[in-house]
């Protein structure tokens, strides 16, 4: 695994040993940044959430494209060994937080994220667990964008967010979602009038 683009740009990552982690394929990140970047523009200056972060080659390929901070969330041991082995070999430990905890226990956010990249175990519906969380704590604001991979046949459905993008790439599916529109008419078939 490398860093794909950027300040880091062709430096290795280490994957976390063991079978417990599936690091995302440098194919498949190189895709979802490319998607990002037609619809962000540019990572600078971003507040990025690495949940699910495994090796944290999603956050530091946003750090490495100019983000400000990221934070890390991963609970397996091996993951959160390689993620602090990955952050100190980039030097990037003051632009990181890392923090071993379940997605699924984490507190409410002091402010909305720019960018929350999920990748969540395959065929566990973890992705849209969290989001339907995250959404309710704070974490997602209006201007939030966020990335799940998941399992080509899964489907990511929050009430409160809207799918933007989906792409499968081999075994997997890339789903980007934001914020829904509150003021933003159903659709449906137009009123009689």
């Amino acid at each position: 695994m490398r860093i794909i683009a950027g300040e880091w740009r062709g430096r290795k990552l280490v994957a976390p040993k063991g079978e417990a982690t599936r690091p995302t394929a440098d194919r498949t990140r190189e895709t979802l940044f490319s998607m990002l970047t037609s619809r962000l523009g540019s990572f600078e200056g971003l507040r990025v959430a690495d949940l699910f972060a495994g090796s944290g080659a999603l956050g530091l390929e946003a750090l490495s494209r100019g983000a400000a901070h990221c934070l890390f969330v991963e609970q397996d041991r091996a993951a959160l060994d390689a993620i602090k082995q990955n952050i100190a070999t980039l030097d990037a430990r003051s632009r990181t937080t890392v923090e071993a905890i379940s997605v699924m226990h984490l507190r409410p956010a002091r402010e909305p994220y720019d960018l929350i990249l999920l990748d969540p175990p395959y065929r566990t519906g973890a992705g849209s667990v969290a989001l339907d969380r995250l959404l309710r704590l704070g974490w997602i604001g209006p201007a939030t964008w966020m990335a799940v991979e998941t399992g080509a046949r899964e489907t990511v459905d929050v009430d409160g967010l809207t799918v933007e993008a989906e792409r499968r790439i081999g075994k997997g599916k890339l789903t980007l979602l934001t914020a829904a529109d509150p003021d933003a008419a159903p659709e449906g078939p137009p009123a009689d009038g």
